[in-house]
């Protein structure tokens, strides 16, 4: 993990250095009729990244990548938004059952922005809604914005309280699987910048989502027949944690202390 005041996102190494040429490719409009997969399970991953080649030929015979305009590895940047109190940051440091996030993701190859409400049921998966968004305005929220999120979470409860408290970006390749119609999430270049303008990067490490209706999948055996189990972190909570080490955060501390040097505040 690194710190510093600034850093270019010009400079990042795509995933696809690892093997991902190898396989067939996808189109968008086809991986998202086969696994849109808004209703899903995830599981998460921290891998080193000399892991990725290993799991990528282990998938290729059941994996297409996602590709668009010769490209398979993409830019994203999201803007979270939570309230003054961070009501959305404590619900998830607390494991509240019922609990939103709301954030826009602009895919920065595109232009194009989303503005996202993420929602966790009671049964542990995650809802996700979206709507287009001006990416000019991705880090604020607009009426149209805030009608959006009380569209969801019920008129007047959060929306109009929302500012950006933390901007994530990183590069994400995808991954289709056949068989389970699942996704592989793959983000490398991770880097966080605060409200006040702070940056941290998470280097030498790989970030990955498998993403299914359930039950694990080739992908997430693949990972456990190496020792790697499945993690519990939040581009957004864990982030929020390593900027300040007062908040709550035992649900990340082996994630903060293990890959972002973080230590909490005697304080909290």
């Amino acid at each position: 993990m690194s710190r510093r005041a600034g850093t270019s996102f010009a400079d990042v190494t795509p995933a696809s250095s690892a093997n991902l040429a190898c396989l067939k490719p996808v189109c968008l409009d086809d991986l998202n009729d086969a696994a849109a997969l808004q209703t899903r399970r995830d599981r998460k991953y921290l891998i080193p990244e000399t892991e990725l080649s290993w799991l990528v030929d282990r998938l290729s015979c059941d994996a297409v990548a996602l590709e668009i305009s010769g490209r398979r590895s993409f830019q994203y940047e999201s803007v979270y938004f939570d309230t003054p109190s961070l009501q959305s940051y404590l619900a998830a440091a607390r494991g509240r059952p019922h609990r939103i996030k709301v954030r826009t993701r602009t895919y920065m190859d595109s232009g194009r922005c989303a503005l996202e409400v993420k929602q966790r049921d009671g049964r542990g998966r995650t809802v996700k809604h979206r709507t287009d968004y001006p990416s000019e305005r991705r880090r604020e929220l607009d009426e149209r914005g805030q009608s959006f999120v009380d569209s969801i979470v019920g008129p007047g409860r959060v929306s109009s309280d929302l500012r950006p408290v933390l901007t994530t970006r990183y590069s994400r390749s995808t991954l289709l699987l056949l068989r389970s119609n699942s996704r592989v999430t793959i983000d490398t270049n991770l880097r966080w910048s605060s409200a006040d303008g702070a940056v941290i990067r998470l280097t030498k490490v790989v970030l990955l989502e498998t993403k299914s209706e359930g039950r694990p999948s080739i992908a997430d055996r693949l990972l456990w027949s190496r020792q790697h189990r499945p993690i519990t972190i939040s581009k957004y909570a864990t982030g929020m944690a390593a900027f300040d080490p007062a908040l709550p955060a035992n649900k990340w501390n082996r994630v903060l202390r293990e890959h972002f040097g973080w230590a909490p505040s005697r304080i909290a």
